[in-house]
């Protein structure tokens, strides 16, 4: 080891190396490329800070002037690049090295200048240092080391291209280490690409996971999920505290809850911006804030030097998430608690995923008010204050105290004030209880409010507006019925004066909204039936325009057995039943006289119609062939229209008289006419007669 370093890690009270450390230090592995697995908390990032020295000092303890940077160190968040660019400092600070960052949400212009000063090593983020590397912003040629710490995590977060990109840009013959605490397949593929004869590390325990962690999962209500992570915080009353949640929303929820309540909180999520982020946890470690609320996005590399519980509010997705969740406590040989809250919807997917993880947990009911407050009593007596003697400065005080008062009653203050500086514990339902029936609402007082269901009015909008101007809570609230007109509520005959009271004499509500006192309870309309169809309230579902009208008055009041609704069908005993499936092709030339009509709009016949693109086929598959023109008795021809125009060439020439198409000519058509009322006044055989 280099004297500089090891005067640094001496001065910084490191007596003994981690596994992982001392695997780095290994002589046989100076130089090599490393694929090292370690669980967090391992002190990986001192582990890889030593194990590239001999490449970027060689043979001395200190670094030549800054130019061009020597190691790369990547990491798949802005937080975990800070944290490790504040490690390497004061691990290289003898050694006068130069440490840029170059992540995501800084001022690029800043980094970019950062860099044309020189540096020895450059900390980035993936997107952040490709930006540089397109913008030749940064001169990757003198590399001698390129780390990927946490390189799984860069992967599941869809890093894979830039830091290919990234690796691709380095030169060659550069010490590659990876970092990570688990080696899937794709990190070893990954391996295998950019590294050269790799030496494999492997600190992980096969058996156990994280000895220095207590793993406890919290057995809750479904509706108590909350209020016993408020209960797990009073208890341990840790000095940093870490409250894992799965979305930004329930992160910005439970921030607000447990601020209102009184604890000193922070938000981390994806949504804050660098400096807020940087704020947050400015304020964990310097201890203005003890909780902190966050996605996962904290669950890497976030390291807190007091941080001794973390609480899952939420299950994560899969065992890596809960091992790097839970591996921000218990760090460095310091124990630390994580505690799962665990309703009973989600019992089974608790074993599953502390199964997958190899871990073991300690399963209980979440803690209740009357432990909080016995852990609170234990802590005021184990206090250390009550064996040290009186100091000088105390003395006229506590003379003045004991003459005035008497122990009991210097006691009870004490205790009231110890109290007072702590949150109240919440009371949780029994588990295994069934939910207790809701007791009788009692006497009360109606009002009235303007507006009702024609204004869209809602009973969850009107409760908490009652709860918030009435200064009530919806424990005092009973009934709510909504009118066409008017909305009707109960309250509590006990909390009646108070919300007068806070209503004001004017007796209105939001948006001026009025509101009355009623003289028992009120008539009230039938509560709207949601209809099937739709789901709209308004009982008889109004009539749309393609409804056929009908006379109610001659629709039967039941429906007749064996008949359709409404009047009864009745068909003649002669009729034909009608036949199912398609009718088969009938020529024009055969059909009954009265039928042999031209329809209206010159449309061909109805029946016997031949599909497109052929001509017309009969059920057997052979093709119908249009009759030749019959002749009826005076000689003239009975119709001369075929069954659709001809397809092809016609074999022959069109009748004399009549048109290419088969029409007969003008003259022929006069000439028809007249022979046609030459036949009706002799009553003999006419044609029949053409239409249009």
């Amino acid at each position: 080891m280099k004297k500089t370093l090891a005067d640094a890690l001496s001065a910084k009270g490191y007596d003994t190396l981690t596994a992982v450390q001392e695997a780095c230090l290994n002589p046989e592995v100076e130089g090599r490329d490393l694929l090292v697995s370690a669980q967090t908390g391992s002190g990986k990032t001192i582990g890889f800070g030593l194990a590239i020295a001999p490449q970027i000092l060689g043979d001395g303890d200190r670094f030549d002037r800054a130019d061009a940077p020597l190691a790369l160190v990547i990491a798949p968040t802005r937080e975990l690049a800070m944290q490790v660019k504040r490690e390497l400092d004061w691990l290289y600070k003898a050694a006068g090295a130069v440490v840029v960052s170059t992540v995501g949400g800084m001022d690029m212009r800043d980094e970019r200048r950062a860099l044309e000063r020189g540096s020895h090593i450059v900390v980035a983020t993936p997107g952040r240092l490709r930006d540089h590397v397109m913008r030749k912003s940064i001169d990757m040629d003198s590399l001698k080391a390129v780390v990927l710490d946490e390189a799984d995590e860069m992967l599941d977060l869809g890093f894979r291209e830039d830091l290919e990109f990234i690796l691709d840009s380095a030169p060659e013959d550069r010490q590659t280490l990876l970092f990570s605490a688990t080696v899937p397949a794709s990190i070893a593929k990954l391996a295998k690409s950019y590294q050269k004869d790799a030496m494999r590390i492997e600190t992980v325990s096969a058996t156990s996971q994280h000895a220095d962690i207590e793993y406890r999962a919290l057995r809750v209500s479904a509706r108590d999920g909350e209020n016993a992570i408020m209960n797990v915080l009073r208890y341990y009353e840790a000095p940093n505290a870490i409250v894992f949640c799965n979305t930004r929303a329930t992160v910005n929820r439970l921030t607000t809850r447990l601020s209102n309540r009184g604890l000193s909180v922070v938000a981390l999520s994806g949504e804050l911006s660098q400096s807020e982020r940087t704020h947050a946890l400015q304020a964990m470690r310097d201890g203005r804030a003890r909780v902190c609320v966050a996605t996962d996005v904290a669950a890497r590399g976030i390291d807190l030097p007091n941080l001794e519980l973390v609480i899952h509010a939420e299950l994560p997705t899969n065992q890596d998430t809960l091992l790097h969740r839970s591996g921000r406590t218990g760090r460095a040989g310091r124990k630390g608690v994580s505690a799962m809250i665990v309703p009973p919807a989600s019992r089974r997917k608790a074993e599953r995923l502390l199964g997958w993880a190899k871990l073991t947990a300690t399963w209980a009911d979440a803690p209740g008010a009357d432990e909080v407050l016995a852990k609170d009593e234990e802590r005021m007596l184990g206090n250390p204050s009550w064996l040290e003697p009186v100091a000088d400065g105390e003395r006229e005080t506590v003379e003045k105290l004991t003459k005035a008062f008497t122990a009991e009653q210097i006691a009870a203050s004490y205790l009231r004030l110890y109290r007072e500086r702590n949150t109240a514990p919440e009371d949780l339902a029994d588990v295994g209880a069934a939910p207790a029936p809701r007791a009788a609402f009692g006497a009360s007082v109606w009002f009235s409010l303007a507006g009702g269901r024609a204004t869209g009015a809602d009973p969850r909008r009107l409760l908490p507006m009652l709860c918030k101007m009435g200064n009530i809570t919806k424990d005092d609230i009973g009934a709510i019925r909504i009118q066409p007109k008017e909305s009707m509520f109960e309250i509590r005959d006990t909390a009646v004066d108070g919300f007068l009271k806070a209503v004001g004499s004017a007796m209105t509500m939001e948006d001026g909204a009025i509101l009355m006192r009623l003289n028992g309870k009120p008539k009230l309309d039938p509560q709207p039936r949601r209809e099937s169809h739709g789901g709209k309230p308004g009982g008889k579902r109004e009539p749309k325009k393609w409804d056929k009208p009908r006379d109610d008055a001659d629709a039967p009041a039941s429906k007749p057995e064996g008949k359709s609704w409404g009047k009864p069908r009745t068909a003649p005993t002669d009729a034909k039943p009608k036949s199912k499936g398609t009718t088969a092709p009938v020529d024009w030339n055969d059909a009954p006289e009265e039928r042999r009509k031209k329809p209206k709009g010159g449309a061909k016949p109805s029946f016997g119609g031949k599909p497109k693109g052929g001509p017309a086929k009969d059920h057997d598959g052979a093709v119908s062939t249009p009759k030749k023109h019959r002749k009826s008795g005076d000689g003239h021809p009975a119709s001369k229209r075929m069954d659709g125009p001809p397809r092809g060439k016609p074999k022959s020439k069109p009748p004399a008289g009549t048109s290419p198409a088969g029409k007969p000519s003008s003259k022929k058509n006069r000439a028809r006419q007249a022979a046609v009322k030459a036949a009706s006044k002799a009553g003999g055989n006419t044609p029949p007669k053409r239409k249009g």
